[in-house]
């Protein structure tokens, strides 16, 4: 389809240029109408031909290979059998193509420098054609080959968040279990809600807000249930949530280090969080305090990540600040949705 296309825009062209030379010739009315379509038909065929042969043949095969010497001489060789070509549909119609409007025959010298110039220009023309086109397809397909790279590393990118959440809400539940505690089928039946988001909903670049935010919800209540209830966050949704959309998995990474690694069963200091939303903004807030005796440096991997996947999907449409003060750890985030 696309080289039908190409096909029909170059007739297209031809077809425009030789009307409007034909409509320009035939303002002389020396010469029948007869003769100016078989002159403009025959010049014509013979520099388009040389446009073609040029374009398709010798840059692909000498210009484009580095091999100059090669086209030159065959571009010289080709002006001149081209050029002769032209004199001898001169010499054909000669009344009116040799002969000067003041009755001198032209020679062949000055014929054949004027030819001259039109084969160069068509030569010319041929390529800066070719170089225009290869200049676009050059550049489509680096934009395509980056867009396969962002692509193959966003899909790496999120393939390292069910592990790393896997990793951490097994290890919550296998803490329940231990303690052989009543709410362990529960943390089971909640993990699966949450794995069944993150397998079958999570496929599009985008996801509803709404969903994302109860994915956070449930999140939350799993952990509550590790802490045997005795999990203390203030969590706060302001602003109305419509249709806005958001990359999934986007916001967890923060809530995790903030159960992870802080403290989160002291009533007097709650871990904070709040998200404020309107139509095409959101704004993160969490707060929690530090968990001193943590010494577990693995929890790095979900920031990165999620610092990787901002600057990916969210270029200059962010603003991440984080405050790793002596006794907290606050993070915000600002995001055009």
């Amino acid at each position: 389809m696309k080289s039908r296309w190409q096909v029909f825009w170059h007739l297209f062209f031809w077809v425009i240029m030789i009307s409007f030379l034909i409509f320009v010739a035939q303002l002389d009315q020396k010469i029948s109408m007869k003769e100016i379509l078989v002159v403009f038909i025959l010049y014509s065929a013979i520099n388009i031909s040389l446009f073609y042969i040029n374009y398709l043949i010798l840059l692909p095969r000498f210009f484009h290979k580095k091999q100059y010497g090669i086209y030159i001489i065959t571009v010289v060789i080709l002006v001149i059998l081209f050029g002769l070509g032209k004199y001898g549909v001169g010499l054909i119609f000669k009344p009116f193509i040799l002969v000067h409007s003041k009755g001198h025959m032209i020679s062949f010298v000055q014929y054949f420098l004027g030819t001259l110039f039109t084969s160069v220009f068509f030569l010319f023309l041929s390529t800066a054609l070719k170089f225009a086109i290869d200049w676009f397809l050059n550049e489509r397909i680096q934009r395509d080959l980056e867009n396969q790279r962002l692509s193959a590393e966003l899909s790496f990118l999120k393939s390292q968040i069910n592990p790393h959440f896997l990793f951490n809400s097994l290890n919550s539940i296998y803490s329940l279990a231990y303690q052989r505690s009543a709410t362990t089928p529960e943390a089971i039946l909640k993990l699966s809600e949450i794995m069944r988001y993150m397998l079958y909903e999570c496929n599009d670049n985008k996801v509803d807000l709404a969903k994302e935010l109860q994915y956070l919800q449930n999140y939350i209540d799993l952990q509550k249930i590790r802490f045997s209830n005795k999990a203390y966050i203030d969590y706060k949704v302001e602003g109305v949530i419509g249709n806005q959309q958001i990359v999934p998995l986007l916001l967890i990474a923060f809530i995790e280090n903030a159960f992870k690694h802080g403290v989160a069963n002291d009533p007097l200091t709650p871990i904070r969080l709040l998200i404020d939303v309107d139509e095409e903004h959101l704004h993160f807030y969490i707060q929690n305090k530090k968990h001193h005796n943590n010494r577990d440096a693995s929890g790095g991997i979900g920031l990165n990540n999620v610092k990787r996947r901002l600057n990916l999907l969210y270029p200059n449409k962010y603003n991440l600040d984080i405050k790793d003060e002596t006794d907290t750890y606050t993070v915000e985030l600002s995001l055009v949705l």
